[in-house]
């Protein structure tokens, strides 16, 4: 079964120097229908003015990833890492017991939007970490994210994976879903036809109680996604 979410239905938020679109309930905005997927909490699409930022909070006991979009996050938290993370990579910070940190627009000019999602771990109050990598851009599916960093990926502590779907125009692909597991897509970019039910740009798919899914690039441009692969 294929239930779609779509860009226009999500909640959004705006601050000035922030402009931020829901997936999920997050905030203010609060949808009981829309509080997560599996262990799936949070994707936020956030553009962020030149200069503007997120200022040092903290988190436990949370898988937090960025995937930046355009322009360059700043990065500082309270481990000692000063990272900065540009367009085309993704960051994994896991809170464990207790972190602080701070994700500034690095660029005084250019406005950051980047993918904000969070992720519920299965090991608690662990020793916090970050791990940074760009991914290319490669056809066909890349594991970004696993529990055993499988593929060099970035190691999660959730039984789950993340990979990264690149589809050429005109091209497919299948993907087998496991007894028992469930799929998250959401659509960075492109035209998308799954199963027959089609995606535009920001729109998600949860995916249940199926074996395969197939994935079909449908407009003229290629397709960037996200997909989740979960308990």
């Amino acid at each position: 079964m294929i239930q779609t979410r779509k860009a226009k239905d999500r909640g959004q938020a705006s601050f000035g120097w922030l402009n931020s679109r829901h997936t999920f309930s997050f905030g203010q905005y609060y949808d009981p229908d829309q509080m997560g997927f599996s262990a799936l909490r949070v994707i936020n699409d956030d553009t962020v003015s030149p200069a503007g930022g997120f200022a040092t909070h903290g988190h436990q006991n949370m898988e937090i990833i960025s995937y930046v979009l355009e322009g360059e996050i700043a990065h500082k938290d309270s481990t000692g890492n000063i990272e900065t993370v540009p367009a085309g990579e993704f960051q994994l910070m896991s809170a464990g017991k207790g972190i602080y940190h701070s994700e500034y627009n690095a660029s005084d000019t250019q406005i950051l939007r980047f993918l904000q999602i969070w992720i519920e771990p299965d090991e608690f109050d662990g020793e916090p970490g970050y791990q940074q990598k760009a991914f290319g851009q490669h056809p066909g599916l890349t594991t970004i994210v696993s529990p055993g960093g499988d593929n060099d990926s970035l190691k999660i502590k959730q039984d789950a994976q993340l990979h990264q779907l690149i589809l050429p125009i005109g091209s497919e692909l299948t993907y087998r879903i496991q007894t028992g597991r469930k799929l998250y897509l959401h659509l960075v970019k492109g035209d998308l036809e799954l199963d027959g039910q089609v995606l535009a740009e920001g729109d998600g798919a949860k995916i249940t109680d199926q074996n395969t899914v197939t994935f079909l690039n449908t407009g003229q441009i290629q397709v960037t996604a996200l997909v989740f692969d979960l308990p």
